[in-house]
């Protein structure tokens, strides 16, 4: 890996969301462009910082931008990577939960309004 590999702001970007367990269909709807631009992005991204797995990506953003050292002993780099699993997990969980609640509330207007035209 190349930590010090210089990218773009929009591969920045990329990396970022990419890191934090976006696809690139996420990716590209959440930037507005098409997923044939972030595809090219992410192929460019991966040249640059030498990761071939988005879980290597991942790795390589974290490192880079919460100044982790990539030469840790075994046993740091697998609490370091137990850590940012938790990280993970629980942002996706929160977000799950907002988008349920959301839902919920849109079904509960729902009825409301047939209730009302009734």
């Amino acid at each position: 890996m190349n930590i010090s590999a210089q990218l773009t702001k929009r591969e920045q970007q990329i990396a970022e969301l990419m890191a934090w367990g976006a696809t690139k269909k996420d990716v590209a709807n959440k930037l507005f462009i098409s997923e044939r631009t972030a595809e090219n992005h992410t192929r460019n991204i991966y040249e640059k910082t030498g990761v071939t797995k988005v879980n290597e990506l991942s790795a390589w953003w974290f490192c880079k931008n919460f100044n982790i050292s990539l030469d840790l002993s075994p046993l740091t780099r697998k609490v370091i990577a137990f850590s940012l699993i938790l990280l993970v997990c629980a942002n996706i969980a929160f977000d799950n939960q907002n988008l349920l609640r959301i839902r919920s509330t849109k079904k509960k207007e729902n009825e409301i309004e047939q209730i009302i035209y009734e």
